[in-house]
């Protein structure tokens, strides 16, 4: 008798629908994990710039511009902060003595369940379920 070499086509089908299955409920939540990533990446810039104004109030007692009367800029405008922009982040002052910083989606992130992320001077972080 010669010994059978090899798999055969019931074996290969098999093997391909498991790894199929597993495919299918792996992705979504790979998916799932790299937006996490990502949003978590933006909300750490908003605070590095939270902090860059924060130090410039310290100075100037004002966001909106630096102790020599030029106006702010934020040292980060985008997350991550060098490759292809996943967040576009811009302040906004009401007044000299608020701000608010928002995190708009850009990129592979447009269209995230969270939108836009903001902080503001105050502390509060919007939308809360996002944080």
């Amino acid at each position: 008798m010669r010994k059978q070499l090899g798999m055969t086509l019931i074996e290969l089908l098999i093997t391909v629908a498991i790894v199929g299955i597993l495919a299918v409920v792996a992705f979504p939540s790979y998916q799932a994990h790299v937006a996490r990533a990502n949003r978590a990446e933006a909300q750490g810039i908003l605070m590095e710039n939270t902090q860059f104004l924060e130090r410039n109030y310290t100075t100037a007692n004002r966001y909106d511009q630096d102790s020599a009367g030029t106006a702010t800029a934020l040292p980060f405008t985008t997350s991550p902060k060098t490759g292809t922009a996943k967040y576009n982040i811009a302040a906004a002052y009401g007044t000299s003595q608020t701000f608010t910083l928002t995190a708009t989606p850009t990129g592979s992130m447009t269209g995230d369940d969270c939108g836009n992320l903001t902080l503001t001077n105050t502390g509060v972080k919007a939308p809360a379920d996002c944080w």
